[in-house]
């Protein structure tokens, strides 16, 4: 069993896997957890980038739930990985991971104003269907009607 610091960094790195998958931090983030998991094995490095890719591909099209699952199922790999390790391994393959980690972490976080919208780590769609409306932020009313008729005159 790993002491609680630990299982608090793996939790983190399975965040990490899910918050930048698909962004511009994915590939950095993707190459340097496949060598933390290899640990100079070519093949274990090689099996991590897969399962990597396949959690990127998941997550395109991933509801919340999706990306809890996979943030956990990360963590859980992780927690593996460094229960594998024994001793002066374990640590220093620990303070690699935090290393790792806080080098590629967001910085700061998504703010919004008043009445704005931010978003971090997600995606945000907004849509309507016939007769209605779709906005982030409405200031004042909104009403759906038909629009008048036009006046014959004006041709």
């Amino acid at each position: 069993m790993l002491e609680q610091a630990l299982v608090a960094l793996a939790a983190a790195g399975g965040a990490a896997v899910v918050q930048a998958a698909g962004t511009d931090a994915w590939r950095g983030l993707r190459s340097a957890l496949a060598r933390w998991f290899g640990r100079g094995d070519e093949q274990r490095e090689q099996d991590a980038l897969e399962h990597l890719d396949g959690t990127e591909a998941e997550l395109q099209t991933a509801e919340e739930g999706t990306r809890r699952d996979q943030a956990v199922m990360w963590q859980t790999r992780i927690t593996a990985r460094l229960e594998d390790l024994r001793g002066d391994e374990r640590a220093s393959a620990a303070q690699e991971l935090d290393a790792l980690l806080r080098g590629r972490a967001p910085q700061g976080g998504a703010t919004a104003g008043q009445g704005g919208v931010a978003v971090s780590g997600g995606q945000v769609s907004v849509s309507s269907t016939q007769n209605s409306i779709a906005a982030f932020t409405i200031n004042g009313g909104a009403s759906v009607s038909h629009p008048p008729e036009p006046d014959p005159s004006r041709g």
